[in-house]
């Protein structure tokens, strides 16, 4: 299992703060959250940048280790 940490507009689009979910890869992983949330969620991820375990994943092929933390990071407005 892995937990899943949703920011900003991806909390809003979840509707959770967090949540523990089987772990695979990465892409398995996306895949299986858009499932469970749907289309506000799956908006959100074709955007956002995830860190895995503190480190920024630019390879969705990455395996997840069990007890791995993801954080879903949507872009950020501002200045």
């Amino acid at each position: 299992m892995a937990t899943v940490r949703y920011f900003a507009g991806a909390r809003a689009a979840s509707g959770v703060s967090s949540e523990q979910v089987p772990a695979g890869t990465l892409a398995e992983l996306l895949a299986d959250l858009a499932d469970r949330h749907g289309a506000p969620l799956t908006r959100v991820l074709s955007a956002a940048s995830f860190l895995v375990d503190g480190v920024a994943a630019h390879d969705r092929a990455v395996p997840l280790g069990a007890g791995a933390t993801v954080d879903v990071l949507p872009p950020f407005a501002g200045g």
